[in-house]
């Protein structure tokens, strides 16, 4: 048997001079190219078959490997495309005709414009026009014998915020809420009265805040009561007296700029700041009292501030409005522009007094819903 003996010196055994490293297989193609001629290729029983399979394996990892067309660079990370958006065709009209429809619902409500008069009292309320698609917040009462009780009236202003769940709970609710507090107090002294309309209020607040809706309302009220008058509000809803002619503030407004009323919310914990020249609770709400207003109990709450004084023969009548009329005419200018309507017995004088008031605060610019309520005095002179 013959057999064949490689000489170490020999072309074919010797060994590359390439470092078979990892370090190598990595190298850039121009470093890893081999400059000697490839070997003759060996059969598969030769013993130096491992040594040309090795070459061949180090020439194919030096190689670099082709790339399809439009793929990322070897070792970068494919990013997702986003999938395109999805076009829900819209009904242009039908959009339309939805808004138009939201609008004429508004612009229909019969609240938009009310108006009530009777022996003793008138009252006129408007919707703001600088808001659209949006309801009239603000109510009003007027009721006449309280409870069946002819020697109790009340009337009250209620302007919603947020909406006109607050104050249409208030305009239903708290009249009855009222009549059962002074009922429980009956021949009691000023004090005591002052106290039930205090927990009426209260109640108010308490049976709105249980059905968990949005919003909240300004109020003033005046109820009359064996020939006193006893002034509630909280809130910006302001209560003027013309008294032989001259105006007198009976309430003073809950606004977040009052210092008072700042250094009480700051005391429990919240804070006011001017927001576009406006002071407001936790930057929120300019009053700083209200019915309602669920987010802000904690510091917004319905405690009124009541004042009670005696109808005397120079009490011509009382003015109960909303701020819509109050940011543009001043107590006085008030008085004197209803006075010349409302000193004669005639109904429908009043209800043009209050009209007047509202047309005079709209050509000044107020875009807010405006309540008046004239109340007429001396037609409760007589009870004792």
């Amino acid at each position: 048997m013959s057999c064949t003996v490689a000489i170490p010196s020999s072309p074919v055994f010797s060994p590359s001079r390439r470092p078979l490293s990892c370090k190598a297989a990595s190298a850039s193609p121009e470093s890893a190219s081999v400059s000697s001629p490839a070997p003759p290729a060996s059969t598969a029983g030769s013993p130096l078959r491992p040594f040309s399979l090795l070459r061949a394996q180090i020439r194919e990892e030096a190689s670099p490997t082709p790339q399809k067309s439009g793929s990322s660079a070897a070792g970068s990370v494919l990013k997702r495309r986003r999938p395109a958006p999805l076009l829900v065709p819209v009904d242009g009209a039908a959009v339309a005709a939805a808004a138009a429809a939201a609008v004429a619902a508004v612009e229909s409500d019969p609240r938009n414009e009310v108006e009530e008069q009777g022996d003793e009292f008138a009252a006129y309320c408007r919707r703001g026009r600088g808001r659209r698609r949006v309801e009239m917040e603000d109510r009003h009462v007027a009721k006449v014998a309280l409870g069946g009780d002819p020697e109790l009236s009340l009337f009250a202003v209620f302007d919603g915020h947020g909406g006109q769940n607050a104050a249409e709970f208030a305009a239903e609710n708290m009249p009855k809420y009222m009549a059962g507090e002074i009922k429980e107090v009956d021949g009691g002294d000023i004090d005591q009265v002052e106290e039930a309309v205090e927990k009426a209020y209260l109640k108010t607040d308490e049976e709105f805040l249980k059905r968990e809706e949005s919003g909240g309302a300004c109020c003033v009220t005046a109820l009359l009561h064996k020939g006193g008058l006893t002034v509630s509000n909280t809130g910006d809803c302001r209560a003027v007296l013309s008294r032989a002619g001259k105006a007198e503030a009976i309430t003073s407004d809950h606004r977040a700029s009052r210092d008072d009323e700042r250094e009480r919310i700051e005391s429990l914990g919240g804070f006011v700041v001017n927001y576009r020249g406006t002071w407001r609770v936790q930057g929120s709400l300019a009053v700083s009292r209200g019915i309602g207003d669920a987010h802000l109990k904690q510091w917004v709450v319905a405690d009124p501030d009541t004042r009670t004084l005696l109808v005397d023969p120079q009490c011509e009548f009382l003015l109960l409005a909303s701020d819509g009329l109050w940011d543009k005419v001043d107590n006085q200018e008030a008085v004197d522009m209803a006075r010349p309507l409302c000193i004669s017995d005639d109904k429908a004088s009043r209800v043009d007094a209050c009209r007047r008031l509202v047309d005079t605060a709209v050509a000044r610019g107020s875009t807010d819903d405006i309540s008046v309520l004239i109340i007429q005095l001396q037609k409760f002179t007589g009870s004792s």
